[in-house]
């Protein structure tokens, strides 16, 4: 069994416009938190290595000296790009939106994996209407107290004053959307649904880039290359690590190649009638000996498809399928009781936990998978899949040629 001493990681974020040094300070604080209840040591410095913001972890877990190399490969200008819309564009997006899931009848199929991530995507669309309702109420009081005052001419006078109100209302909300999130999801999902599952020309470039950061750190002297994928950065990896193998820049004599996919909303984009790319992806890694894809998710973290394997939910599982391994990281019982408590209805706050410390660690722990001393394939290699996994066919969209 190869035992890691050098690591380079590659951790690619969902949609997420924040700059990439929040994804440090998460690591170093729920890896001390972590180190402290597991009995191990880790520790970070600055970056020694060329290319994307990163970091270095210094650990040692079971007797073993790890050093690993921490990068973010960034897509966060152009998240922030993509949302940069006005609050009329924005409303425009929502009716696009809707009509792409509701039309093309992916919303159901979607429906029949997990309620909650379909949930998830319903909630920017009520909250956005809800805001709109608000803003019409406001304008339509307006109206009625110039009539009760003026009658009809109080009425037209009510309407320009209750218009300005109106905007004023839903620019206050865009601009406290940290609280609400209505506006962050419904870019979110805009994002893919605006294309119909295809990648804009924008991503595709820097899915290229972050290919031969890949295939570069392949080449070097290092034990294993680890790529995490969260969120939609889970089928950004799937592309992206698809890539680098059909161009044949995996040596069988280089490092170890892992790929640790992580509260995966895969199904959002691979049902999409466009998402021809994706699709071809997800069948051609899922058979590939060149690396390991082992697929986290937990039930109790509500914006993730759990324990829905995304190559055979998606239609495009080939007969020689030997990826993802799919299990679940058990917050209920991974986390305390208190701890759990404190959680439950945080739920953008569990959407990031495969990142943070657990109190109870079982089987997963995302810093002894990146700073310690086994690879994913070794750490996992008598790992069984979660018996109530989700394996079944049921995208209406299974092509993976445009």
């Amino acid at each position: 069994m190869r035992q890691v001493k050098r690591r380079r990681v590659f951790y690619i974020p969902g949609y997420d416009p924040i700059h990439p040094r929040r994804y440090r300070e998460l690591y170093r604080k729920e890896g001390a938190a972590q180190a402290e209840i597991s009995g191990y040591e880790i520790g970070l410095k600055p970056k020694r290595t060329k290319g994307p913001y990163g970091w270095q972890v210094a650990s040692v877990i079971d007797g073993a000296q790890v050093q690993a190399d921490v990068q973010v490969l960034v897509w966060s200008d152009i998240v922030r790009d993509s949302m940069s819309n006005t609050i009329p564009a924005t409303y425009a997006q929502l009716v696009v939106t809707a009509w792409t899931y509701i039309g093309t009848g992916a919303l159901w199929r979607l429906m029949k994996l997990r309620k909650g991530p379909v949930i998830a995507a319903l909630y920017p669309v009520g909250m956005l209407m809800a805001q709109l309702g608000l803003a019409i109420l406001l304008c339509y009081l307006c109206v009625c107290g110039g009539y009760l005052v003026l009658g009809t001419l109080g009425a037209v006078l009510g309407v320009l004053p209750g218009l300005a109100l109106g905007a004023l209302l839903l620019r206050w909300f865009k601009k406290h959307d940290g609280r609400f999130y209505a506006y962050y999801l419904m870019h979110d999902y805009a994002y893919s649904a605006r294309f119909g599952g295809a990648n804009p020309e924008p991503l595709e470039a820097r899915m290229a880039e972050f290919a031969d950061i890949i295939a570069e750190a392949l080449s070097q002297d290092v034990d294993e290359v680890l790529v995490v994928g969260h969120s939609s950065g889970a089928h950004l990896a799937v592309s992206v690590l698809a890539d680098v193998i059909r161009q044949g820049r995996v040596s069988g004599n280089g490092p170890a190649l892992g790929f640790l996919s992580l509260g995966q909303v895969v199904p959002m984009v691979s049902f999409l009638p466009r998402a021809h790319r994706l699709r071809a992806d997800l069948a051609y890694l899922s058979a590939r000996e060149e690396l390991t894809w082992v697929d986290v998710t937990a039930p109790g973290d509500g914006c993730a498809f759990a324990l829905c394997d995304p190559v055979s939910v998606s239609g495009v599982a080939p007969a020689d399928k030997r990826w993802p391994l799919v299990f679940s990281a058990r917050f209920t019982r991974s986390l305390s009781p208190e701890r759990w408590k404190e959680l439950r209805w945080k739920f953008f706050r569990l959407h990031f936990q495969y990142m943070c410390a657990f109190d109870r660690p079982r089987d997963y722990d995302y810093f002894q998978i990146t700073a310690g001393p086994k690879t994913l394939a070794a750490r996992y290699a008598k790992k069984s899949p979660s018996k109530s996994q989700i394996d079944v066919a049921v995208s209406k969209f299974t092509s993976v040629a445009a």
